[in-house]
């Protein structure tokens, strides 16, 4: 958990230092055709359709029937804050292809519907780095850590480079994570002390 929230706060820093356009735009660079469709599928890693392999996976893998609770409360509270932030809080919030005037600095990939409006936070980033927090929870060897890591951040990457997102978007997506799963945690441990008692 802790090297995500690093992460958060490595890009806001970037973010609020450089500014949030400048930073997109260095990191939001055209690194080729193979890049380009290694992206465009890898962002997938963070749909919200993700959940119900994730809840397969970890009754029938894992054999973690006791983490049920777990996972559909954090799914609930990501979804909850993602939604409630972007349309609420920050409603309407610009994405990078409408808040930097001049499109031809954006790198776009094609066959990529880019968004306008919803930018803050990332929802696939939020969804990416819950289920990397889960499973360094669940299951009982550490091989998950480094994987699930690069997972979750590629994911997060991902939405920068195709123009999705404003990498401080990303940062707003791993704390979204980081607060959900710690929430759901709670929840966990209060129904298991019901359950038990």
């Amino acid at each position: 958990m802790m090297l995500s929230l690093l992460l958060s706060i490595v890009l806001l820093f970037f973010s609020y230092s450089m500014g949030k356009e400048n930073l997109f735009l260095l990191l939001n660079t055209d690194a080729g055709s193979l890049t380009d469709s290694f992206f465009a599928a890898f962002t997938f890693g963070g749909d919200g359709l993700l959940w119900l392999p994730v809840l397969l996976i970890t009754l029938f893998m894992l054999k973690r029937k006791d983490a049920v609770v777990l996972l559909v409360a954090s799914f609930i509270f990501s979804t909850i804050f993602t939604q409630v932030i972007k349309n609420f809080v920050f409603p309407g919030e610009p994405r990078p292809v409408k808040a930097i005037t001049d499109n031809s600095l954006i790198h776009i990939v094609s066959g990529v519907d880019v968004h306008t409006i919803g930018s803050f936070p990332s929802g696939h980033t939020a969804t990416a780095f819950c289920i990397y927090l889960l499973f360094s929870l669940l299951p009982k060897s550490n091989w998950w850590l480094a994987i699930g890591f690069m997972y979750a951040a590629l994911v997060g990457y991902s939405r920068v480079y195709l123009a999705q997102h404003f990498p401080a978007d990303v940062a707003g997506g791993i704390i979204v994570a980081i607060v959900s799963v710690w929430l759901a945690v709670q929840v966990q441990q209060y129904w298991w002390k019901r359950k038990q008692g």
